[in-house]
C-alpha cells in the first residue's frame, strides 16, 4: 500500500524569483516530510522535457530521502492529438526516461475522460497507447493516469493496453469503480479517493475502504493498491495541500495493516457500525459457534 499525487501541487511559498529547481524540492520536501512515495517534482504532466525535469528530481529527492522514488507524468499521445507524431514523441519521452533510470511514468490522458466512444474510437485510443508502450518491455512501470471524471465510455477497453497499473478518479467519477472491478488482478490499481477540493471530509474512513475495497476486486491484494489525490491540488492553498498530503499518507498507513479487524480499532467507531458506535470503540462482531443441535431438533 503506497500513497501519491495524481495531478500537480501548488506553487509552494517562496519568493517570486525562485528557481524551477527550489520550487520542485519544496515540492519534494513536503510530500517525502507527508510519507508520499513515489514522489513528483509538484508540476503538471508535461509534453516534452521530462526528462531532464525528472533527473533534476530525482537528484533534488536524494538529498532529502536516499531510495525515494521519483516518477515522471507526462501527457498521453491521445490528449496531444492522437496522430502518428504525438504517439512517436510520447514514445520517445518513454524510452528516453526508462534509459534515465526513471522507475515509474504517469501517462495522464484527460482528453478521454468524460466521452462516450464507438468501437472504432475505442481500437484507435488503444492502438495509440500501445504504439506508444513499444518496445519498452518491462524497463519502466507505466501506469495510465485518467483523472477529472467518468471513464466508462471507454470500459475495460483500457486493460487492453498493456500498463502496469491504472489510476482513477473517484470523486468525479464514482461509475468508474465498474471499471476496476473489470481490471485483470496482476494490474496495479490507484485509488484517487481524496477530494482535490478544499473543504472536504478527509478523514480515513473512506479512503481506507476505497482502498482495501479496490484491493478484495479480483482478489487483487493491498500490494497492488495506491491511494491517491483525485487530481490536481493546485489550486489550494500551499497549507491546505500539505494537510491533505499528511492525511492521504496516514490513511494509507491505517489501510496498509490488512484485514478489517486490523483496521477498525483505528477507525472512528461510528464508520464501523451501530454497537462500536453507541459504544464509542470498536467492538468486534461475535463469531457463530458453528455448533448445531442433534439431528431433527
Amino acid at each position: 500500500m503506497f500513497a501519491t499525487l495524481l495531478g500537480p501541487l501548488p506553487r509552494p511559498p517562496l519568493t517570486a524569483d525562485s528557481l524551477p529547481s527550489e520550487l520542485a524540492r519544496a515540492a519534494l520536501e513536503a510530500q517525502v516530510e507527508a510519507g508520499l512515495e513515489p514522489v513528483t517534482d509538484g508540476a503538471a504532466a508535461r509534453a516534452g522535457g521530462a526528462i531532464e525535469a525528472w533527473r533534476d528530481a530525482a537528484d533534488g529527492a536524494a538529498g532529502l530521502a536516499p531510495g525515494v522514488a521519483v516518477k515522471a507524468a507526462l501527457v498521453g499521445p491521445w490528449t496531444r492529438g492522437g496522430a502518428d507524431t504525438d504517439v512517436a514523441a510520447v514514445a520517445a519521452e518513454l524510452a528516453g526516461l526508462a534509459d534515465a533510470g526513471c522507475p515509474l511514468v504517469e501517462l495522464h490522458e484527460p482528453a478521454v475522460v468524460g466521452r462516450a466512444f464507438d468501437a472504432g474510437e475505442r481500437r484507435a485510443v488503444v492502438d495509440a497507447w500501445r504504439a506508444a508502450r513499444d518496445g519498452l518491455g518491462d524497463r519502466v512501470h507505466v501506469s495510465l493516469v485518467l483523472v477529472g471524471g467518468d471513464v466508462t465510455g471507454l470500459g475495460s477497453a483500457i486493460y487492453e493496453a498493456p500498463f502496469a497499473s491504472y489510476g482513477f478518479d473517484l470523486r468525479a467519477g464514482p461509475d468508474n469503480w465498474r471499471v476496476i472491478a473489470a481490471a485483470p488482478a496482476d494490474r496495479g490499481i490507484v485509488v484517487g479517493a481524496l477530494a482535490a477540493r478544499a473543504g472536504s471530509d478527509d478523514g480515513p474512513e473512506l479512503l481506507v475502504w476505497a482502498a482495501q475495497y479496490a484491493a478484495s476486486l479480483g482478489g487483487r491484494g493491498l500490494d497492488r493498491v495506491g491511494l491517491a489525490t483525485s487530481g490536481s491540488l493546485a489550486d489550494l492553498p500551499w497549507d491546505a495541500a500539505v494537510v491533505k498530503m499528511r492525511r492521504l499518507a496516514e490513511a494509507a498507513a491505517i489501510a496498509a495493516h490488512g484485514s478489517f479487524a486490523d483496521v477498525a480499532p483505528l477507525l472512528d467507531p461510528r464508520a464501523v457500525g451501530t454497537k462500536s458506535a453507541a459504544l464509542g470503540r470498536y467492538v468486534p462482531p461475535k463469531r457463530r459457534s458453528g455448533r448445531r443441535g442433534p439431528r431433527g431438533s
